[in-house]
């Protein structure tokens, strides 16, 4: 082990980073050999660097089919003496969300994104097709964050991070943060929409209702709670209305809403559902506690 291994080694075990890395069958270039048929050494050397979590991109493959492919490095990583999360970037081209939950524990479901809304509106819902096939230990990725990179408004990156932690994708910051304003690392670093993402049930979220722009997205949480994300794509302030029955409650039932952009609790006895008032391409995102 040279002293850079080694030094990374010590770093990431006493927790100052999780240690990721990003690989390929071959390099994008395609002039450099990348781990196909290496997949036993590099898994070793993985896991002898102490590396937590391998993305395995697709790039210039054999022309083998994907569920042939991204095994052979599932099974090494599982020999390998060490638990590494093994993320499956096939770019959803041979439907990754019906095979790859046997070999990984995330996979792209979309090409790659970029820092516009209209690349986050398609991927979203793309994603949410495949929800039925997420759970604990296995993952829809929609793609990295966008937040912070500068082409959206704050509202549009409020808007990414609250469905995308609403679909229990993995929030992979894809700015540099030492560049990035306050006000995005404001958004990426809400506490309580992180705490949405990572809730133990591990359901994701889907969207209920769509009509002109004006959307509901919700899913189950512990503890029979619901969380719920009013989205205004269109153009105009408007407003967005949810039943307790379309979100899964009882159309009767009262439940304490609270605003978890604005940490403060909307109301601590609602009944029947729950209206907000939506800046165009913002949202508004709650958790709903029935009493």
């Amino acid at each position: 082990m040279t002293f850079l291994d080694r030094l990374l080694s010590i770093i990431c075990d006493e927790r100052i980073f999780v240690f990721c890395i990003y690989f390929s069958f071959r390099t994008c270039s395609n002039k450099m050999p990348g781990s196909l048929g290496h997949e036993k050494q590099d898994a070793r050397t993985f896991a002898q660097w102490g590396v937590d979590y391998l993305k395995y991109d697709n790039c210039h493959h054999d022309g083998s089919k994907p569920q042939e492919r991204y095994p052979r490095m599932s099974y090494a990583l599982l020999r390998a003496g060490r638990p590494i999360l093994y993320s499956i970037c096939e770019w959803g081209q041979e439907h990754p969300a019906r095979w790859a939950g046997r070999y990984g524990n995330a996979w792209r479901t979309t090409g790659d994104i970029n820092d516009t809304f209209e690349s986050v509106t398609s991927i979203a819902d793309d994603n949410n097709k495949w929800g039925r096939y997420a759970g604990p230990g296995k993952w829809n990725d929609p793609d990295m964050l966008e937040v912070g990179n500068g082409g959206m408004m704050l509202a549009e990156y409020r808007s990414h991070f609250s469905v995308w932690a609403l679909m229990k994708a993995p929030l992979l910051i894809g700015c540099d943060v030492r560049s990035a304003s306050r006000h995005a690392l404001r958004i990426i670093r809400n506490k309580e929409v992180i705490d949405v993402n990572q809730d133990p049930l591990g359901v994701q979220g889907r969207k209920i209702r769509s009509k002109a722009g004006l959307e509901i997205w919700a899913g189950p949480l512990s503890r029979k709670k619901v969380v719920v994300v009013l989205w205004n794509r269109s153009l105009s302030k408007a407003p967005i209305s949810v039943s307790w029955r379309e979100i899964g409650l009882s159309a009767h039932s009262s439940a304490i809403v609270r605003d978890i952009w604005a940490h403060s609790i909307v109301s601590s006895r609602k009944r029947r559902g729950l209206t907000a008032i939506v800046a165009p391409h913002d949202c508004k995102m709650y958790v709903i506690t029935p009493l």
